[in-house]
């Protein structure tokens, strides 16, 4: 009985010692939790990963080179874009005007090109408000953007002096001469007519918008002018404008 006692004494005893080494494990379990062991990166550079926006051209400028039955003109554009079909622009233009009827020479004697009867050189200096409209948006592909367009504007008709015609009595007759003025000669003494005009056409511009802008245009320009201006002698033009070939280069912004 004595062992049986001494043996319950040492049993208690142990479980005694057992309970006293787990209570501090127990204790740091509770202080320090598991942490979770997944990895989370975080740049070094915390501008590494930036959002950008694209922002569309909205304007252009540029020159446009025109060619008719007449020769060649030029001038210059402005646009602006209100939407994605939607344009307005102002143009300045500068192109020369002939008479049906007008046929050039050439001198043997000297070389110079002259018109028979021509009494006056003309040039045709429209400007123009209009707007272009974009056709197909949502079917061509946007390097080939097609539009219509039409504008309104004052114009200008600038009137120089191409010769003096000048009376010569011949025993055998009368005669004209016209003798020729040079054309530097001739800007110094001319004149501006004012009227109003405008035009209608179609064109397209080719290329993606990456800041240059190519295109071609029809047009056709409609400019009365009642008092009529002679081009050849006793012959007066009334109606100018015409249908113009244009090419457009420009930049857009």
């Amino acid at each position: 009985m004595r062992e049986m006692k001494t043996m319950k004494q040492l049993s208690a005893f142990l479980s005694a010692l057992v309970l006293l080494a787990m209570v501090p494990a127990l204790s740091l379990a509770q202080e320090f939790p598991r942490r979770d062991s997944s990895m989370v990166f975080t740049p070094s550079n915390p501008n590494l990963i930036q959002k950008t926006s694209y922002e569309p051209f909205h304007n252009a400028w540029g020159v446009d080179i025109m060619l008719s039955n007449f020769g060649f003109g030029a001038g210059g554009f402005y646009r602006h874009e209100f939407s994605d079909l939607l344009s307005g622009f102002v143009q300045l233009a500068v192109s020369d005007v002939k008479d049906d009827g007008e046929v050039e020479y050439i001198n043997p004697y000297n070389g110079q090109s002259y018109t028979p009867y021509k009494i006056n050189r003309l040039l045709l200096i429209p400007v123009t408000f209009g707007v272009q409209y974009r056709l197909f948006r949502d079917d061509i592909v946007d390097n080939f953007r097609p539009y219509i367009s039409a504008g309104l504007g004052p114009s200008m008709i600038f009137v120089s002096p191409y010769s003096n015609p000048e009376v010569i009595t011949l025993p055998e007759g009368t005669f004209t001469y016209y003798n020729q003025i040079d054309f530097f000669t001739s800007l110094k003494k001319g004149q501006l007519r004012y009227t109003l005009g405008g035009y209608i056409g179609a064109g397209a511009y080719f290329g993606i918008e990456k800041g240059s802008l190519t295109g071609i245009s029809v047009r056709y320009y409609f400019v009365p002018y009642q008092p009529g201006i002679e081009s050849l002698q006793g012959t007066r033009i009334k109606r100018f404008g015409g249908f113009f070939i244009t090419l457009n280069f420009g930049s857009l912004y």
